[in-house]
């Protein structure tokens, strides 16, 4: 009770003090103080208590004005001397404003880089500052901000060019940089000194404070209470529902309660969950401590004085009031970062600044977010004290970084994420490097972090736990922002950053060396291995350090003394590595073909190996980058590169590149996946540049430096293959080593890998530096050799090419070169195609495939010379020439050691007995040879005169063997190989060697002294040619006989089939003579010119057009569709729809109560009837569905998973489409009229009628028991007498079987279970009303389908739609059948009252209110219910018409009532044509106005009323011809099956209506006159004529999606601007945009969830119960992503219509490329939502992705 009572003295108290006090008065008092800082404690000692935090709910409103008045309007007055608002103002106005936009970003906030202009990815402008500047032309990225940046707009050093907006444009006068203070008087910066130094240091205090019960001096409350709060903290450990348990049994709170608790505390870090005396408070702490410690460290909880609590609160409010009053002016910024970087007593870090920011992993998360925000607002955005902070920063960065990692909040909400604001400023970076050595810092840093260490000192991740992997993880950010720093490539270097540089790198290298060797291997032999080592971890640490690598080397390049010096440091190392690397290897000495090398034994098979080798690889890259700048060839005598020991630097790569060979080769099949995975990466784009691409550079260093014969030797023996290729005979020998067969096949591969190597060492020159190229060459290869696989979108291209630092891969800059844009279709994406003069550059064994690249590549370009009429050889492109440092590699392809590998393998190919070679052998081989002689042929093009060409490959491959064995030459061999028939597929590349030998021993011969003449050489390629072209000839001859033949044998099996079975070919061709005769008797023009669809002189089927068979697709009988024979039912899915909707703000009806008979014309709901028409038996449809029922009722409970459609609820796939079904319509024939000529007419019928009724009305009386009372009234209504021939006692016979009846149930039920959202019910009297509705609303969405998509009315349809509407229209008119007959006659009854008076009839509606297709689908599917009980020869068919005829005047006077609009002024004349009809509605409308006066508007242009009324009855008639062709079974008039000017003349023959409608009123109007009369009599008339909102006109518009904007960032914009509408201001995470209705949601989040029927749906799944009646179409526009919804469980994600230049979507705005609309692809997914699509689109794409089936639709 305590409490309660304080909580009502309280603001009384208050309130006197609060009108007594002025803030001027305070102020005034202030500026008298001696100690002005205690005066100002003292007054927040009063105030703040009792302003903040005094109950249980936090009252924000009430507290921030109080604040602003009592604690905030003083300090304002102190600070400006005068009235704040006057001051601030005037300070504004004197001020300059600031060049730099510093707009803090939101959450989810667009943010947009320039990807030509931007100095690195970090430099983002807002959307304002983007829309103003140069960069929105320019070739832009667009993304979603994490929140916590800021925009760079105005800083010049983020932006190459254009660094300036419109907005922030320096102004040219104002370029005198003076002092902001030289504006303010010294008194007045006296007094925002003090004021300043004052409320930051009382806000760092409170803020910083750790005691939870007392407060700092001079605080001290005058009065203190009893009251605490027990305050949750945010943690990263514990999840949402285990604080929302915890919190419901600790303080007993609603699960509701408790989830807004939890929400609190992860957004603010702190909540307070219960507000007491202490032990109350204490009580809850000790529950949720104890709740919470079970597996993991306890939530933390304190219990605070509420008087702390209320400081703190104020401190914040404080901190955000600083940054307020900054704003109006630059000198006041600068007074505040002078205050907070100013050292206190203590000297080292005793600023307010350092001390907030080593106290930042003590604060919540809501603290660290407004100091956060305090400092961009102040420090960063004032150059000269933006440098100060920086130096601080980076003093502390160490115990800033130590602290980061004990903490467990994300690096967003952590102070050290202000590093990518100060260290990618190059200035900044580079003054940071050089003054506070902090490359040095930051690597330092990491290694201290990273303590696991081997024996040799290299890093180990095995044994690797949860807690060292979330270390790992927060380790990695420092590796970011040693990127901040290097981003920027220094352009001048000073001597002290040189040193500093070099410094880091030692630092660098250190690290490099921890990583050498990390992780190693050793191949299982015997059995598996049984624990995956961990490798995860090494390669996450190479990929962070991938661009850190490539920058270093970038720095090093730019500085030729830093790379010399660097060259020589980084050696050193790796000497230094492998110093410790010798593991007891033998020295051995290999020799071969007379060459003999010493080197070392070693087995990658059998010892420790890893794939781990960055000092290795950095020396590659600094190797090459010493050619690339020439600095080897200027200064050798500095570089140590004589002392270089070749084999050592080839050593560790070469057993890299080795073990990826074995493991190819299957040899480490039993290391598990792990090594797989790490083999996978090794040559992964992500990985390659610095990994794969090194270890090959080194092997090029290296050889480059060696004999190549040495080198060769070496390759052998580390692959194992030596002894294979180095006895004397190998040629022979290898055929017959009967070796097991597995080594056989290891040993080939083996074999095919080391030449792939051989042509890589070679042929790898596309690296500046080692090849004459350009970086751009270097790229185009890599487009060229992936567009080589296939034509590929720009996402893929950009995929499979590595990115820099800056995250850009400058495809974009060459990618036209090499290739041409093909636009998308509606589905699908743009694709790069290959330009055709770039597939000569196409190199088979290009480095960077994969094995599977490499065949689709292969087989795609031989396709590509078939397809041209090329031979199908792959010859090598030419290559560009070596470097200087490199040329001496092409001698490896003329050297003694490879020609005798490449004669054995000739050997092996010439004789395969053995089947020890492999084609892909003996392809390699051919390549190889292929590029020697190319090479050789380019050394003698360029070759000037005087020197000798030292490549002669022609000449050694054309000499023999020694003398012992004599082995053929190389040439013979090829020779021999030319007609080899087991070789047909390389013949084509042995044939151009041959020619390529030929011509360049002609070339030698006429470089010869004597020139000889050509004719040789050319009469022998002239051979080959004719060699060539005969067996081609004789090729194709062979093949032509061959398909002659098989053709022969065809026809002469036709021929005997047809001879077997004569009689059945006789039979089919008479009775198709028989069908066409019986067709033309029928054809209508033989007696009745028009085609009419109702009436009695409707056309009408003969028996044969009646008959109708169909298959069931289940058992494959055919059946003939008899209303006596079994039934033939459609597939069908009934859904609830709202997509012709008018009014979706009308509140959804109480299913029990409702009563559906009227159709509102605004069609708020309605149910639509879809089928995919499929057919089956009824028997062998309730078969399979029971059979599904089975099997859903076996899945065990566990184990149940979510189909994509649900059993319960009826639903099913149809057996052959998958389509999703949930009930069946059955299929029934034409109903048999018959017709007397003689039909009464319409006031005659309505006279039948009505005595027909009364009849009805008084034997329903009889039947009632009725008491006394009411009797007397009775007697006073005579009875009517039945009229003539109107049987009441008569009771039909239901023609239909018992299966027909039975489905005709069925589909009712369903129907009306759906529609209403009840249980079935099949005795409901509304059963029959929900399906006529249905029919009549199916045909609506239909026709106004057609119309959206110009399509004519008749023959533009599937036939699955036909189906479904010809079965819903005759199962309309039959379901009669099947209820009880006096409801269906009362419905009949109730449904013509609307239009004829009936007294008998209470609250019938008024014509304005009720849809007319509805009435006229109704009216004549519920009439034959009357019919039934009559004899007396009137015929339904008239019975249709006059209906038809009613509501048609019905409707034009609806039209009439609520659909003109003001007149235009234009009249057109119209010709004699129209002239009646304009007469007739004029007269018409006067009638009107005589009954309803003012209520309607004058008219006076006949023209402009027919216009209307023309217009506004089109979509009723086009309805009712669709109704009655199919009810009725009457071919379509062709005019209706073509678009075209007479279709209002054809739809009235057709519908046996006048063409002027009016007609039908004065024809009868002596009928029609009272009932026109009684029409606007009703009340409600006159009420809907007062307010025309309410009106619905015609013709009803369709209903389109909303408008989307052109550009995605406007969406992007608009959601980041959306706040939640639960959670008072909060931004939205997951902002999703319904495209119905244009309503913004707030998905995926508890605080928006609501209760429906029972469940807890999200955002998006309750709005669709609202607006779509449980279908809906959203757009989650941070995932630029559609997602379809139907119920609660159904759901899918769908392609957005927004998309980039390239056409491609950016589903998750991953590229950030710029996204427009495609409106193809919008209309798309309008046309499905239009066709009552999404469900069945839904069902398709889950049955098709199982993992969608999963998710959890309703939290959506």
């Amino acid at each position: 009770m305590a409490a309660a009572e304080t909580d009502r003295e309280v603001p009384s108290a208050l309130c006197s003090e609060f009108l007594n006090f002025s803030a001027k008065d305070t102020a005034a008092k202030w500026l008298q103080a001696i100690d002005l800082p205690k005066e100002v404690y003292q007054h927040l000692a009063r105030y703040v208590p009792k302003i903040y935090c005094l109950g249980p709910n936090l009252n924000p409103q009430s507290e921030d004005l109080l604040a602003q008045l009592l604690l905030q309007a003083p300090l304002e007055w102190y600070l400006c001397g005068e009235e704040p608002s006057l001051g601030l103002a005037k300070l504004e106005q004197s001020n300059q404003p600031s060049q730099l936009c510093g707009h803090v970003f939101k959450v989810g906030e667009p943010t947009y880089s320039c990807r030509e202009c931007a100095a690195d990815p970090t430099c983002v402008l807002c959307m304002q500052c983007f829309l103003g500047s140069v960069h929105k032309e320019h070739r832009y990225r667009m993304t979603t901000s994490g929140g916590g940046g800021f925009c760079d707009c105005g800083d010049t050093e983020a932006w190459k060019k254009g660094p300036y907006c419109q907005k922030h444009e320096p102004n040219i006068s104002d370029s005198s940089q003076e002092d902001p203070l030289a504006n303010l008087s010294a008194d007045m910066i006296a007094r925002t000194y003090n004021i300043f130094s004052i409320i930051l240091k009382y806000a760092v205090d409170m803020l910083t404070w750790d005691k939870e019960d007392e407060l700092p001096q001079g605080l001290e409350p005058p009065e203190r209470g009893d009251t605490y709060y027990c305050m949750l903290f945010n943690d990263e450990v514990h999840t949402y529902e285990q604080v929302i348990y915890t919190l419901q049994k600790a303080v007993n709170c609603t699960q509701k309660e408790a989830v807004s608790f939890a929400t609190t505390v992860d957004r603010d870090g702190r909540k307070s969950v219960r507000y007491g005396d202490f032990q109350f408070c204490e009580q809850a702490k000790s529950v949720i401590v104890r709740n919470t410690s079970r597996q993991t460290k306890p939530l933390r909880v304190q219990v605070m004085h509420s008087s702390v609590v209320a400081h703190q609160c104020f401190a914040l409010k404080a901190l955000n009031w600083l940054g307020q009053i900054i704003r109006y002016s630059d000198a006041l910024r600068r007074i505040l970062c002078q205050v907070g970087l100013q050292k206190g007593p203590e000297g080292e870090n005793s600023s307010l600044v350092d001390t907030l920011m080593l106290c930042d992993s003590k604060m919540w998360k809501g603290a660290r977010n407004i100091y956060h925000q305090l400092f961009m607002s102040s420090l960063l955005m004032d150059l000269k004290y933006k440098k100060q902070f920086a130096i601080q920063f980076a003093k502390n960065y160490q115990r800033l970084q130590t602290d980061f990692m004990e903490d467990d909040h994300e690096r967003l909400v952590s102070v050290t994420s202000l590093s990518v604001q100060l260290f990618t400023v190059p200035t900044m970076a580079r003054m940071l490097i050089t003054e506070e050595n902090l490359m040095t810092t930051i690597i330092r840093t990491f290694l201290d972090h990273l303590r696991h260490r081997d024996l040799q000192g290299r890093f180990q991740f095995e044994r690797y736990t949860a807690q060292q992997a979330f270390k790992f993880r927060r380790v990695q950010s420092l590796i970011g922002d040693l990127k901040y720093v290097l981003i920027s490539c220094p352009t001048e270097w000073t001597d002290k950053l040189r040193e500093k540089f070099l410094e880091g790198l030692d630092a660098f290298l250190e690290l490099l060396k921890c990583m050498q060797g990390m992780d190693p291997v050793v191949r299982q032999v015997g059995q598996h291995i049984e624990m995956e080592p961990e490798w995860e971890a090494a390669f996450t640490l190479q990929m962070k350090l991938t661009h850190i690598i490539s920058m270093m080397q970038e720095w090093c390049a730019s500085d030729e003394r830093v790379l010399i010096e660097a060259y020589k440091k980084c050696l050193t190392a790796l000497t230094h590595c492998h110093s410790g690397f010798t593991d007891g290897e033998q020295p051995i000495t290999l020799s071969m073909c007379g060459h003999s090398v010493d080197t070392i034994r070693y087995c990658v098979s059998q010892e420790k190996v890893s794939i781990h080798l960055p000092v290795s690889r950095l020396l590659a890259g600094l190797h090459v980058l010493l050619s690339k700048t020439e600095v080897a060839y200027r200064f050798p005598e500095q570089l140590p590169l004589s002392e270089l020991s070749p084999p050592m630097l080839i050593e560790h790569p070469l057993r890299c590149l080795v073990l990826c060979a074995q493991v190819h080769a299957g040899m480490w099949r039993r290391n598990g996946f792990s090594l797989v995975n790490q083999i996978y990466y090794y040559h992964n784009v992500k990985c390659r540049v610095e990994m794969f691409d090194k270890d090959l550079m080194m092997l090029q260093a290296g050889a480059s430096m060696m004999d190549p014969n040495h080198f060769l030797m070496i390759v052998l023996s580390r692959f194992e293959l030596f002894h294979i290729f180095s006895s004397a005979d190998c040629r022979k020998r290898y055929n017959r080593e009967n070796a097991n067969k597995d080594v056989v096949q290891q040993n080939s591969t083996l074999i095919e890998e080391m030449l792939h190597l051989i042509i890589m060492v070679v042929g790898e020159r596309f690296a500046p530096g080692i090849g004459q190229v350009e970086n751009c060459d270097e790229l185009k290869r890599e487009i060229v050799h992936q567009l080589c696989i296939r034509p590929m979108a720009h996402s893929e291209l950009v995929k499979a090419l590595p990115e820099n630092e800056n995250k850009e891969t400058g495809m974009e800059r060459v990618i036209d070169s090499v290739a041409l844009f093909k636009k998308p279709g509606v589905t699908g994406r743009g694709l790069y195609e290959l330009r055709p003069e770039c597939a000569k550059q196409f190199n088979l064994y290009f480095h960077h495939y994969s094995r599977a690249d490499q065949s689709k590549a292969e087989e795609a370009q031989r396709k590509l010379k078939r397809q041209n009429g090329e031979d199908s050889a792959l010859p090598p492109p030419v290559l560009p020439p070596f470097c200087q440092l490199f040329a001496s590699l092409v001698n490896i392809l003329q050297c003694d050691v490879l020609l005798g590998m490449l004669g054995a393998v000739l050997q092996w190919a010439v004789e395969p007995s053995g089947g020890h070679w492999s084609e892909s052998m003996l392809q390699r081989v051919l390549h190889l040879i292929g590029m020697a002689l190319l090479e050789e042929q380019q050394q003698l093009e360029s070759n000037s005169e005087d020197n000798e060409v030292t490549f002669n490959f022609t000449l050694k491959i054309s000499r023999p063997g020694e003398a012992p064995s004599n082995t053929p030459s190389i040439l013979a061999l090829l020779e021999t190989l030319q007609n080899a028939p087991h070789l047909e597929v390389h013949k084509d590349m042995i044939r151009w060697i041959l020619k390529m030998v030929v011509s360049i021993k002609t070339m030698r011969e006429r470089t010869a002294a004597a020139p000889s003449p050509e004719g040789a050489g050319h009469c022998q390629e002239q051979t080959v040619r004719d060699k060539d072209k005969a067996e081609r000839k004789r090729k194709a001859e062979m093949a032509r006989l061959r398909r002659e033949k098989i053709m022969a044998q065809m026809s002469e099996m036709q021929r005997h089939f047809i001879n077997e079975n004569k009689e059945l070919f006789q039979q089919s061709l008479e009775e198709l003579d028989a069908s066409t005769s019986a067709s033309q008797e029928h054809s209508p023009s033989s007696w009745d010119s028009a085609l009419v669809c109702v009436g009695p002189r409707r056309w009408r089927a003969g028996g044969s057009e009646r008959r109708q068979v169909v298959t069931c697709i289940l058992c494959q009988e055919e059946q003939e569709i008899r209303p006596d024979g079994r039934a033939m039912v459609l597939a069908a899915f009934v859904q609830r729809s709202t997509v012709m909707s008018k009014n979706r703000r009308r509140p959804p009806h109480n299913p029990e109560s409702y009563d559906p008979l009227f159709m509102h014309p605004d069609l708020s709901f309605g149910t639509h009837t879809g089928s995919c028409g499929h057919i089956m038996h009824s028997h062998c449809w309730q078969r399979y569905f029971e059979a599904v029922q089975a099997k859903e009722q076996r899945r065990q409970q566990r184990l149940r998973v979510h189909t994509s459609y649900d059993v319960e609820n009826g639903e099913f796939l149809c057996p052959l489409c998958e389509c999703l079904s949930n009930t069946v319509i059955p299929l029934l024939p034409l109903t048999k009229t018959s017709c007397s000529s003689e039909q009464p007419g319409l006031s005659l019928w309505l006279n039948t009628t009505s005595q027909q009724i009364k009849a009805l009305h008084s034997a329903q009386r009889k039947a009632k028991p009725t008491n006394a009372a009411a009797t007397s009234e009775i007697l006073t209504v005579e009875e009517y007498p039945p009229p003539e021939g109107f049987r009441l006692d008569h009771m039909p016979l239901n023609p239909y079987s018992s299966s027909i009846k039975e489905m005709l149930t069925t589909f009712g039920t369903a129907t009306y279970k759906v529609g209403l959202k009840v249980h079935p019910n099949e005795q409901d009297p509304r059963v029959p009303i929900m399906c006529w509705g249905s029919c009549a609303y199916t045909i609506q969405s239909i026709e106004r389908l057609l119309v959206d998509e110009e399509k004519p009315l008749f023959g533009s349809l599937p036939c699955r739609q036909d189906d479904c509407l010809r079965s819903l229209a005759r199962f309309g008119s039959a379901c009669w059948s099947v209820s009880s007959l006096s409801t269906v006659q009362s419905h009949f009854v109730r449904l013509l009252s609307a239009l004829v008076p009936d007294p008998q009839v209470e609250n019938s509606p008024c014509i304005v209110d009720v849809d007319m297709f509805h009435l006229l689908v109704s009216l004549v599917l519920s009439y034959p219910a009357l019919h039934c009980q009559d004899s007396s020869g009137l015929s339904v068919d008239a019975a249709q018409l006059h209906l038809l005829h009613l509501v048609t005047v019905a409707h034009v006077v609806q039209i009439l009532l609520s659909s003109v609009p003001v007149e235009l002024t234009m009249e057109q004349e119209s010709g004699e044509v129209e002239r009646e009809e304009e007469e007739s509605v004029g007269l018409l409308y006067n009638t009107l106005k005589t009954h309803l006066g003012s209520s309607l508007r004058e008219v006076s242009s006949g023209w402009h009323l027919w216009r209307c009324v023309k217009t506004g009855i089109l979509p009723f008639l086009r309805g009712a011809a669709l109704f009655f062709h199919h009810l009725n079974g009457v071919p379509a008039p062709p005019e209706l099956q073509a678009l075209g000017a007479g279709e209002w003349e054809a739809l009235c023959a057709y519908l046996c209506l006048p063409s002027n409608l009016l007609q039908l009123y004065y024809n009868h109007k002596e009928v029609l006159e009272p009932l026109l009369q009684w029409w606007c009599s009703h009340p409600v008339v006159h009420q809907c004529l007062q307010t025309p909102k309410t009106l619905i006109s015609y013709p009803r518009e369709s209903n389109r999606l909303i408008e989307l904007p052109e550009d995605y960032s406007a969406l992007i914009n608009q959601a980041s601007s959306f706040t939640c509408p639960k959670s008072g201001g909060d931004k939205s995470r997951a902002p999703t945009l319904c495209l119905v209705c244009g309503t913004m949601l707030c998905s995926q989040s508890y605080c928006c969830q609501t209760e429906l029927e029972g469940e807890d749906v999200g955002a998006c799944t309750a709005h669709t119960f609202a607006c779509g009646a449980g279908v809906g179409i959203f757009l989650r526009v941070r995932e630029s992503q559609v997602l379809f919804l139907a119920g609660k469980t159904k759901g899918c994600f769908y392609a957005p219509p927004y998309l980039d230049d390239y056409g491609e979507t950016d589903q998750g705005l991953r590229r950030g490329n710029p996204l427009h609309l495609c409106r193809e692809r919008y209309r798309k997914i309008q046309k499905l939502w239009r066709q009552h699509s999404i469900t069945e689109e839904i069902g398709h794409a889950q049955e098709a992705n199982q993992t969608l089936v999963g998710i959890d639709w309703q939290h959506l």
